[in-house]
């Protein structure tokens, strides 16, 4: 299959919409389907929200027996239905203010697409098969995406903005914090400490879901922001530039056998479960390079802080009913 891991890396921050059918439970989708949740109005059913976990599933997973590859699913679905409720939020958002993609703007994003792939149109409409998805449904699910940028750069990021003071300020505070020692720029993908030993299993059963996406060749930042339960989440899982004497010894441990664009194996702290992946280590920065990490780290705390009060805005304006 010509370069499926590499366009499932991509497919994966879209959710699809096909006609679905989960093999060992009915064969008629119709008769199983129902509502799971009513957004403002907009129906989820229950073969929307399995879509996507079957569309993101690896081919491991894909290939378990059905009781054991629905089990895995059921374990996931409020999650999943989560982001997918924040995503028809957003979605409803960008509309309700104007936003509009044209045809003409999908069009180049699928050129970017083939180019960045080489693929050709025919290879990339085989490829779109293979994952279930029409060529028109790629490009409505495609349109989206532009979408939910648009709305958010304008929203919120571009709204961000950091002065020269500031800078100055936080890095006269923390003088030693950004000057002293080797520093590293990792990404984690987070899970929480579950309250009882019972829950371990199933976090880590979600571990195991990532670990098999990654080894198959699919990007780390995608697979953070969809499963981490951290605030970097939205980042792509970026943490910034860390210094190593600031570590958790169970990160040092990780991060010391690892090279550049390595992860590591799941394991477990004090705070939850952690997936590492090491970006690139720094023995110093020179001062304008500082200035600039410190304009970013601040930009995308800003960011995140804005992001995450615009989605609590849209879900406390919103009708919501989950009926999972």
């Amino acid at each position: 299959m010509l370069r499926k891991t590499s366009l499932r890396a991509f497919f994966s921050a879209i959710f699809l919409s096909i006609t679905f059918f989960v093999p060992g439970f009915c064969s008629s989708a119709v008769l199983l389907d129902r509502v799971v949740a009513v957004v403002n109005k907009e129906v989820i059913t229950w073969s929307d929200l399995y879509k996507m976990m079957e569309s993101e599933a690896s081919e491991q997973v894909k290939s378990l027996s059905d009781q054991e590859r629905v089990k895995i699913f059921k374990e996931n679905e409020a999650l999943f239905l989560e982001k997918l409720i924040d995503f028809r939020l957003q979605i409803q958002e960008a509309r309700r203010l104007g936003f509009e993609v044209s045809h003409r703007e999908i069009a180049e994003a699928v050129e970017n697409i083939r180019k960045k792939y080489s693929l050709s149109e025919e290879t990339l409409r085989e490829s779109l098969k293979q994952e279930g998805l029409s060529f028109e449904e790629y490009k409505t699910r495609l349109g989206e995406q532009l979408l939910l940028s648009q709305v958010i750069n304008q929203q919120i990021r571009n709204k961000v903005v950091v002065s020269d003071d500031e800078i100055s300020k936080y890095m006269q505070a923390n003088r030693q914090l950004l000057n002293d020692g080797e520093t590293f720029r990792i990404r984690q993908i987070f899970f929480k400490k579950p309250q009882d030993e019972s829950g371990k299993k199933g976090i880590e059963e979600k571990a195991l879901i990532v670990m098999q996406r990654l080894k198959a060749g699919e990007d780390f930042a995608v697979l953070a922001r969809e499963y981490s339960e951290d605030p970097s989440a939205s980042q792509g899982g970026d943490l910034g530039h860390i210094r190593k004497d600031l570590m958790a010894k169970e990160f040092i441990d990780r991060l010391k056998e690892m090279k550049q664009g390595e992860f590591s194996e799941p394991f477990w702290s004090d705070r939850g479960l952690h997936i590492l992946m090491r970006d690139e280590k720094k023995d110093s920065r020179k001062p304008d390079e500082l200035r600039e990490d410190v304009r970013k780290q601040l930009a995308e705390e800003r960011f995140r802080e804005k992001y995450s009060s615009w989605i609590k805005g849209l879900r406390e304006n919103a009708r919501i009913e989950v009926r999972l």
